[in-house]
């Protein structure tokens, strides 16, 4: 009798008289359904969660890590970039008067003037105004002049040392009669940084 006839005649009502082999095939088949299922419901159903959370975790550090190599190749250009800007500030830096080259750096404003040829009816340093990390100090400047004159007055003072910038320019006829003859009023501004008084 084969394997496949002994299965077709077999008494379901009663297992104990199978043959050896098949009660043997059916106990493994029994078991190993029993340990598939414990396996399924006590490890993979309670670790499947474990899982995918461990699964987004490498996804959110793989992001993070790609992110930061990115930034780690960049390092050298923005050290770089960094150390170009900390130039510029500091030679921007060095184009603003300290306390003490202030009152000579009037005299240069008012020197321009006269070099220039212009005649000064007013030079009036005004308070000193407070910002975030400098100081302003305008200082309103009425010159008469021709127009060439002025422009001489505008280009010495742009070629200075330290920086001087000029703000209301107001230029008018100083005689309706003399086509060549001009008023400036201007405020110039004189700037200067404020550290120094804390590391004075």
């Amino acid at each position: 009798m084969s394997f496949i006839e002994e299965l077709q005649t077999l008494d379901t009502s009663d297992p104990g008289r199978w043959p050896l082999s098949i009660r043997i095939i059916t106990v493994v088949l029994v078991l190993a359904g029993v340990i598939g299922g414990g396996i399924y419901t006590f490890v993979i159903k309670t670790e499947k969660p474990l899982l995918e959370r461990a699964e987004r975790e490498e996804t959110e550090l793989r992001a993070t890590f790609e992110q930061k190599q990115r930034k780690a190749a960049n390092f050298d250009a923005y050290k770089a970039q960094l150390a170009e800007i900390e130039r510029s500030f500091g030679a921007m830096l060095r184009q603003l008067p300290g306390k003490t080259e202030v009152p000579n750096l009037l005299v240069d404003i008012s020197q321009t003037g006269l070099a220039a040829g212009l005649e000064e009816k007013l030079f009036q340093p005004l308070g000193e105004v407070q910002r975030e990390f400098y100081a302003e100090l305008p200082i309103k400047i009425r010159l008469t002049g021709s127009y060439h004159e002025l422009g001489n007055f505008v280009s010495g003072i742009a070629a200075l040392p330290r920086i001087v910038t000029l703000h209301d320019v107001a230029m008018r006829p100083s005689d309706p009669s003399v086509p060549d003859a001009l008023v400036l009023d201007v405020t110039a501004k004189t700037y200067r940084y404020l550290d120094e008084e804390a590391e004075g």
